[in-house]
């Protein structure tokens, strides 16, 4: 085969790393984004951080002029966001909006811990607003003492001999987050041991057994328990010791405790009551004693500081009646305010072109890269979260039984932008509302038949199931078919498997273990 020349015309993106880096700044959360900033303050001496006043809040986006022009529309391909201005009006007096998140259970203790009565209460994807006279949640969590720490603390109180207080140590460490130890005495002396002696290992054992004792009697009750079962009956011994409460329910509920927590978590008040050989008020009132104590004692040690959250959006209620509606405005306080150097900057213009001198002017447009791509992140964020509010004002003004069903190519074709940039501007960013804070993947949902040929939002069934549960009799409650049922009723179309699995997102039990005793 004769070797030839040939010429082919082809067009293909090419990502330069100024676009790489505007991709990866947009799908930043805010404090992904604060880390960025400061590692390149510190690794770019152009770059400067200006004054946090009103009066420069605009200097943070006027970008210097490019010595090398980009080219908008193979920015808007390769990323889908534009380069044009959404005209935001910054606040100044704008306050943050901390919101801690709510306590959820995990479920991952016990199939009893499951129920309702123990679990945290959190709203799916939302997070009540602080009050004004709460305590910095920032500020709380940095405070905040661990368990490990509190149990050191109470181990130094007690006059033990180095090899016990060792032993204390190593099970304190060895503490989940809730308080449990999930290894066996003998799994955790053989590790430590190193040998196949026996005698040394049976030592350890002894060690460990007393050191276990000792662990279990500190604050708060229940911790050091092997499982769920273990942990209420030291929360009962305490009550014990301590005097509180009746002594026959306590003694019932140590017979409860003693049982299969599969029958609790029935809440088979005839069986429990028969195999402890109590009578069912003793029984009933004992379960309900259960149901009062702390499945996870480190809970409350728990580190709060990954559930503050900062809206990067803030809306906010114009107008009453008719007239009403709502303004966007980005969060003033998650903005960088950013400039360069402009020492640095006439230094190096006015200076001679000698060796180095390129290196330096690299840098120099890099700052101003990275001060226009944060600049096309904020506007980007702005403009989706406007076209959000525009189709969810309903929910604004309602609540979730309000919410339309909304997917991401719609936001994508309004703004002409791609789906994949409306998923990366919705991941880890937050808006804070009249009606709660909500991650902007929140207002996107699928959309369920109705009777009338339209479309019932994922979240509203939600929120609907959600008012039929709290309102049902607690003797009967509403089974997943006869909620599939009412929501028929309503003109929605779900069946029965559909609302099993919004119960369980909603964190809510099923029908037997709602029914009250």
């Amino acid at each position: 085969m004769k070797p030839g020349l040939s010429l082919r015309v082809s067009q293909h993106l090419a990502l330069t790393p100024q676009l790489q880096q505007s991709i990866r700044l947009l799908q930043l959360s805010t404090v992904e984004l604060a880390q960025e900033v400061e590692q390149m303050l510190d690794e770019n001496p152009f770059l400067e951080q200006a004054a946090d006043d009103a009066g420069q809040a605009q200097e943070v986006y006027e970008a210097p002029e490019r010595q090398q022009p980009v080219d908008d529309a193979t920015y808007s391909e390769a990323t889908g966001a534009g380069v044009e201005s959404a005209g935001a009006e910054f606040d100044a007096e704008t306050p943050a909006v901390d919101t801690p998140a709510d306590w959820e259970g995990d479920g991952s203790m016990d199939a009893a811990v499951e129920d309702g009565e123990w679990g945290g209460d959190g709203s799916a994807g939302a997070s009540g607003a602080a009050d004004d006279g709460d305590a910095d949640a920032a500020e709380l969590a940095r405070t905040h003492q661990s368990l490990t720490d509190h149990l050191h603390r109470q181990a130094l109180a007690l006059r033990l001999s180095e090899v016990d207080m060792a032993a204390l140590r190593f099970l304190i460490e060895s503490l989940n987050d809730d308080g449990y130890l999930e290894e066996p005495l003998q799994v955790l002396a053989a590790g430590l041991a190193g040998s196949e002696d026996p005698e040394q290992l049976d030592e350890l054992v002894h060690r460990f057994t007393v050191a276990l004792r000792l662990l279990q009697s500190l604050d708060p009750a229940g911790v050091g328990a092997r499982d769920l079962a273990e942990c209420l009956t030291l929360q009962l011994n305490a009550m014990n010791q301590d005097e509180e409460g009746d002594p026959a329910v306590v003694q019932a509920a140590l017979c409860i405790c003693r049982q299969p927590l599969d029958l609790l978590a029935r809440r088979d008040l005839r069986r429990l009551a028969q195999a402890c050989g109590t009578n069912e008020e003793d029984t009933r009132q004992a379960m309900a004693l259960i149901t009062r104590l702390e499945p996870r004692p480190g809970r409350r040690f728990a580190n709060v500081e990954r559930n503050v959250i900062v809206p990067d959006v803030i809306v906010k209620k114009t107008g009453r009646g008719a007239q009403q509606a709502f303004s966007v405005q980005l969060n003033p306080d998650v903005m960088p305010r950013l400039r360069v150097h402009e020492i640095y900057a006439s230094a190096l213009r006015g200076g001679s072109k000698g060796e180095g001198h390129q290196a330096l002017q690299s840098r120099l447009q890099e700052a101003r890269w990275f001060i226009k791509n944060i600049q096309q992140r904020f506007d980007t964020i702005l403009r989706v979260s406007r076209a959000i509010v525009e189709r969810q004002k309903n929910f604004f003004v309602h609540g979730e039984l309000a919410m339309r069903p909304l997917v991401l190519r719609e936001i994508a074709d309004e703004l002409g932008l791609h789906e994949s940039t409306i998923s990366r501007v919705t991941s880890a960013k937050y808006m804070a509302t009249p009606q709660g804070t909500f991650e902007l993947k929140y207002f996107f949902g699928s959309g369920l038949g109705t009777e009338t040929g339209g479309n019932a939002s994922s979240t509203a069934v939600r929120a609907l199931i959600k008012q039929f549960v709290a309102a049902e009799d607690a003797r009967k409650p509403l089974s997943d078919n006869q909620i599939a049922d009412m929501l028929k009723e309503q003109g929605i179309e779900c069946a029965r498997r559909t609302v099993a699995k919004y119960r369980e997102a909603l964190k809510i039990a099923p029908a037997t273990l709602r029914k009250e005793i």
